[in-house]
């Protein structure tokens, strides 16, 4: 697990960098991630079409023991799952045909980013806004010129970087995401 900061005086520290060897295993990490999460919480996911955005999140709902079943919010743009056992719900988002702040801003999500885990596809550069206390996962398929990394489909690096401090101190130093955490 790597738990430095990114950054001069930024308060973004990677909690962990991990591979996945199989759709299962991006689900796994996704699970335990999810069980650690707790309303207020935003998860800003980014990644290539077809890295596992979705997987994860299927995982991650898992964690948090929602209502599912957990698909692509694409066309809907956001779905609410509510949980199963009197937890955070958890808040579904796809920002892949949002074309600016003003329409991320439009869904209102800001006003139940409190309330419950939220988590956003393709995110990245558009949701940071919701919260300064948030985590990023970045999914990447696993590249067979990666020194570290055997060739396959469904291999992924899946790295999480927490921003902001109450977050950091949250999640940093925590149980690890998988069995085969980088050092």
């Amino acid at each position: 697990m790597d738990g430095g900061v990114e950054g001069a005086g930024s308060a973004a520290v990677t909690v962990e960098r991990v591979e996945a060897e199989a759709a299962r295993d991006t689900q796994e990490v996704g699970r335990r991630l999810g069980r650690r999460l707790r309303a207020g919480d935003l998860v800003i996911l980014s990644g290539e079409l077809g890295a596992g955005k979705t997987t994860f999140t299927q995982g991650l709902a898992q964690g948090l023991n929602v209502r599912g079943p957990i698909t692509s919010p694409t066309f809907v743009i956001a779905r609410v799952h509510p949980s199963l056992g009197g937890a955070a719900p958890l808040v579904h988002v796809d920002a892949y045909r949002l074309g600016s702040l003003a329409e991320l801003d439009d869904l209102d999500l800001d006003a139940s980013v409190e309330d419950s885990v939220t988590v956003v596809e393709w995110g990245e550069g558009k949701a940071e806004v919701l919260s300064g206390q948030r985590l990023e996962v970045r999914i990447e398929r696993a590249r067979a010129d990666d020194a570290d990394s055997v060739d396959g489909p469904d291999r992924r690096v899946i790295t999480v970087v927490a921003h902001g401090e109450g977050i950091a101190d949250r999640f940093a130093g925590g149980a690890p995401l998988t069995d085969n955490a980088e050092s």
